[in-house]
């Protein structure tokens, strides 16, 4: 039973859009590697920018300074 757990900024992404991820990763793992769709699990966890890191500076903080 294959998991996959993505991450993404919480910054709009639409129910379509991460229906279209749910179903595109579990074809990817179907067509992959002839996993089963019906036992395949994928979560979507939406971070705040400010509790997403990079380079030692929230994404919040980069995006304000245009980087």
């Amino acid at each position: 039973m294959p998991y996959v757990n993505i991450k993404i900024t919480r910054e709009g992404a639409t129910a379509d859009q991460k229906a279209a991820l749910i179903r595109g990763v579990t074809e990817l793992l179907r067509t992959t590697l002839n996993k089963n769709p019906a036992t395949t699990v994928v979560v979507i966890d939406e971070v705040e920018t400010d509790n997403w890191g990079i380079g030692g500076e929230s994404v919040t903080v980069r995006r304000k300074r245009g980087s």
